[in-house]
């Protein structure tokens, strides 16, 4: 196919391309046009898998134990014999030759790409070893002068898998995020045909048609209301706590809820147009610009390429000319199978497999590699707020009765009506009765007010009805003065008001608001003490994001933030040379939190903002960002410690088996270079271990 003919794509899954039109087999939308097929950059994992370094790893394991023993020169340094047969003796060179062909060629076909790229790396150089160590020792075996590596060559293998295999599962699911966002949208949708409503496909839909949206379901499609009224949840795309209300030529999104009342919406936008599909986009494309979390190790992997094919190859030539040819070849073998990176391959997956374990330990799940790193040498931990630093969930702050009624009376009368309610707002009403211990009345003709409030008759006969500003507006009703003046206050606080009515009167109302979680306060008042700023983004307004910073003593907050904007508040604070961590837990966080340097995800939240994020706070808990930059200290410098000694050992090794100190009487004979070669990967595991030490 061309460049230029086009090619297509799920707007929901941008992985799954076609060069035909026709329906994504994930979700089913239709797939839409692209001009060229996205380049592709290399990478060493590519088509790699966990399950496949897992499966070669535990067989290479097992086969390189019985290379072990029966490798005359392990039996030598333990004291140890084995059973013997007819063969026997050819049983490390067959099971090694097992080895390098199920575990060693992937390594080999990934420094393929690495050559192809001219980009050299640690694939590069593992490939180099073990093929060295396999060809030199095959010719041992017929009859070359030497001895053979085939014990050295299973254990490098073996290592090897063990350390792509942590490396890969630690960046599992990378894209599952994208998937996760898909399922917001519903797979079908009452579209209306002649006035009926009739069930189809949302990959079916067009704009113009008319869809019927019932009071509980997710809506389908972005559109407009052209009949009907309600409240519809918008807060898992636009950050909004309170259920905002909808009438006729109101605009809704795909991915929302509707709460209470039936809508007649006309679509407006499908596909790759929709607001959610731009979110997906926005996701894509900060997963994408996430830098190589390898990039400290493949930098030592290349430059260590370099001088390990340069040393071997001047060793050669100058044993060659010095001595002979077999002493030369010895060398120069002893010098790539030393240079090959045991320790280098694993000094950072197995620190992050430990400090994720020890992590996950403290309510902290990593899930992305070196994600701890960037959380060192934070400047700034911007938080949103709805879920994060406050429950997501309305509390009832203030209660205020009219003469003759008390506080427990408007809460129980309020409480009474709203027990049949769905909308959150009511749902806090009575949540707050039930923890004051207050008994509720049966209600009878209960109904809703679609975008109002409810309605009900209790105990005395007499109607009662809880509704919002609103409702008291459209029917011109009434608010004695004492409640006004301090529901004012309670409105620039940004707090949600309810009244409550008998037979038309307002006989009480009450004020409602995002209940900030105790932690909060704590966390702030920490970071601040690690001289570490903290913001709070949100898609709430002016008022209730300036209640709630002026509540936890934030630094700065931004209001009224939409989806992309968030992104955008996370890369102007890195353009001015900030280090960002985004906390958040809702659908609309998940690209700011892809974008930031570090993306942490409350565990209550959404399973988007989880995949998102690169580290997942399971107990809800914001202090808890005070664990991860502990952690991520520790974690550091065992990194650092592993790659000084993994690539200090060489710049010892690789002189000395070269034999730059033979006229001395010292030489690094190869299988003490293998031992040496060892060792350093037991100390650097040793040394990773040592983290468990950490106490929070």
């Amino acid at each position: 196919m061309s460049n230029n003919q086009p090619i297509y794509t799920c707007p929901m899954h941008p992985e799954v391309i076609q060069d035909e039109p026709g329906s994504c087999p994930k979700c089913g939308m239709s797939l839409v046009p692209q001009a060229k097929k996205p380049d592709v950059k290399p990478d060493r994992h590519t088509g790699h898998s966990v399950a496949m370094f897992r499966d070669r790893f535990w067989l290479s394991l097992l086969l390189t134990i019985a290379v072990l023993l029966y490798s005359e020169r392990i039996q030598d340094w333990l004291n140890i014999t084995v059973p013997s047969f007819p063969g026997s003796e050819l049983v490390p060179a067959i099971l090694s030759s097992v080895i390098f062909f199920y575990g060693g060629t992937v390594f080999i076909k990934s420094a393929i790409g690495e050559i192809k790229a001219r980009r050299l790396g640690m694939m590069t150089l593992i490939a180099m070893a073990i093929s060295v160590a396999f060809i030199y020792s095959l010719a041992v075996q017929f009859g070359l002068p030497g001895e053979t590596f085939f014990w050295e060559l299973a254990t490098l293998v073996t290592i090897m898998l063990l350390g792509h295999w942590l490396e890969m599962a630690s960046i599992k699911k990378a894209q599952s995020a994208l998937d996760a966002i898909a399922q917001l949208i519903p797979d079908k949708a009452e579209k209306l045909v002649n006035g009926k409503p009739q069930p189809v496909l949302v990959s079916q839909l067009e704009v113009g048609d008319l869809v019927l949206i019932r009071p509980g379901a997710a809506i389908p499609v972005d559109g407009q209301i052209i009949e009907g009224s309600s409240s519809v949840n918008e807060a898992a795309i636009s950050g909004e706590s309170k259920p905002v209300s909808k009438t006729v030529d109101d605009e809704v999104v795909a991915g929302t809820i509707n709460q209470d009342g039936s809508l007649t919406v006309k679509v407006t936008k499908i596909g790759e147009d929709t607001a959610l599909a731009g979110i997906m986009r926005l996701v894509a494309e900060a997963q994408a610009s996430k830098s190589n979390v390898q990039v400290l190790a493949d930098k030592a992997a290349f430059a260590l390429t370099i001088v390990a094919i340069a040393v071997g190859l001047l060793t050669f030539l100058f044993w060659t000319v010095a001595k002979d040819s077999g002493f030369a070849l010895e060398r120069s073998v002893t010098v790539l199978i030393i240079a090959c990176p045991h320790a280098l391959g694993l000094a950072i997956p197995l620190v992050v497999s430990i400090s994720t374990t020890l992590s996950a330990r403290n309510g902290l799940l990593i899930r992305k590699r070196l994600a701890l790193e960037s959380a060192r040498s934070l400047d700034m931990v911007l938080f949103d707020k709805t879920g994060t630093l406050t429950r997501g969930e309305h509390g009832v702050t203030d209660i205020w009765p009219t003469k003759g009624y008390s506080q427990d009376d408007i809460l129980r009368l309020a409480a009474s009506l709203e027990q049949n309610s769905e909308h959150i707002i009511g749902k806090g009403i009575v949540k707050y009765a039930q923890a004051n211990k207050l008994p509720l009345s049966k209600v009878a003709n209960f109904s809703a007010l679609p975008g109002l409030g409810v309605r009900g008759v209790l105990e005395d006969g007499k109607p009662y009805v809880a509704a919002s500003r609103r409702y008291i507006e459209e029917n011109k009703l009434a608010v004695p003065t004492a409640v006004e003046s301090k529901i004012k206050v309670a409105a620039k606080q940004g707090k949600s008001e309810v009244y409550l009515l008998r037979d038309s009167n307002v006989i009480g109302a009450l004020a409602l608001a995002d209940v900030i979680r105790d932690e909060s306060k704590t966390a702030i008042s920490v970071l601040r003490k690690l001289n570490i700023k903290t913001a709070m983004v949100t898609g709430d307004s002016e008022d209730v994001a300036s209640y709630v910073a002026s509540q936890l003593g934030l630094d700065q907050y931004f209001a009224e933030v939409k989806p992309q904007d968030k992104v955008a508040k996370v890369k102007q604070l890195q353009a001015g040379g900030q280090k960002v961590a985004m906390v958040g837990d809702g659908i609309n966080d998940a690209p700011a939190l892809t974008q930031a340097d570090i993306g942490l995800a409350i565990g209550a939240g959404t399973d988007v903002a989880i995949k998102s994020a690169d580290i997942i706070l399971v107990k809800s808990d914001p202090t808890d960002v005070v664990k991860v930059i502990r952690l991520s200290k520790a974690t550091y410098a065992k990194m650092k410690q592993n790659l000084v000694w993994a690539t200090g050992y060489n710049i010892v090794a690789i002189p000395l088996a070269a034999g730059v100190l033979y006229k001395s009487g010292v030489l690094l004979v190869p299988a003490l270079g293998a031992a040496l070669m060892s060792l350093s990967t037991i100390i650097v595991a040793l040394n990773a271990q040592l983290l468990r030490r950490l106490r929070f």
